[in-house]
């Protein structure tokens, strides 16, 4: 059996651009302020490398759901709406924290989304193994 993935390859490879569009704003940044490793006490840089590690600390897990739903037959509507919500969750989550290194309202929907996603695609799967 040929497994395919097409809903997941979708969110996977718009996250992964968002992944590299936090990177390059890392990049960008250590040009700007000479700093080669570590953030050099910058805060605009300090925040721009949190963002980018909270997206790579929750992603991977995101996606392993995401993809474990589909191949285990889950809805596409539902996959379509929990990978968007992973989608606008990691944008709401980098504005938010790219504005302040305080709470901020996008910062805070941005990760309670995220915990959404992840906590329905848990549960989503866990009903599909016991189904």
């Amino acid at each position: 059996m040929l497994a395919s993935l097409p809903i997941t390859g979708l969110y996977a490879s718009i996250l992964a651009l968002f992944l590299i569009a936090l990177a390059f704003n890392i990049i960008r940044l250590r040009f700007k302020y000479q700093v080669g490793l570590g953030d050099g006490g910058e805060q605009e840089l300090i925040k721009a490398i949190r963002i980018h590690g909270n997206f790579t600390e929750y992603m991977p897990i995101a996606l392993i759901l995401l993809a474990s739903y589909e191949l285990n037959g889950g809805e596409a509507l539902y996959l379509h709406i929990l990978g968007i919500i992973l989608v606008t969750s990691r944008i709401l989550h980098a504005m938010g924290l790219s504005k302040t290194m305080g709470t901020s309202l996008p910062r805070q929907i941005g990760i309670l989304a995220t915990f959404v996603a992840l906590i329905v695609l848990a549960i989503l799967n866990i009903i599909k193994f016991l189904s």
